[in-house]
């Protein structure tokens, strides 16, 4: 059985390192992503990622929405 195609609701921390490098002009790691996952992005119940919910995530850390203590970068 061919291996399941990501989906943007379902990406391995990975997966998503490599779409979110992809899109920008900064090298985003897996390190990275499991960093925000510590410090309590979203996950799915596999332990994967839904790329909406972590970039509404990001968004409202980087508002001091959260993200650790720091409220952001």
């Amino acid at each position: 059985m061919p291996a399941k195609s990501p989906t943007i609701t379902s990406l391995t921390p990975v997966q998503l390192a490599k779409v979110l490098s992809a899109a920008g002009s900064r090298s985003i790691t897996e390190e990275m992503i499991l960093g925000d996952i510590d410090t309590g992005a979203p996950v799915n119940g596999d332990g994967s990622v839904n790329l909406i919910h972590y970039t509404a995530w990001l968004v409202k850390a980087a508002s001091g929405g959260g993200r650790g203590e720091s409220g952001g970068e």
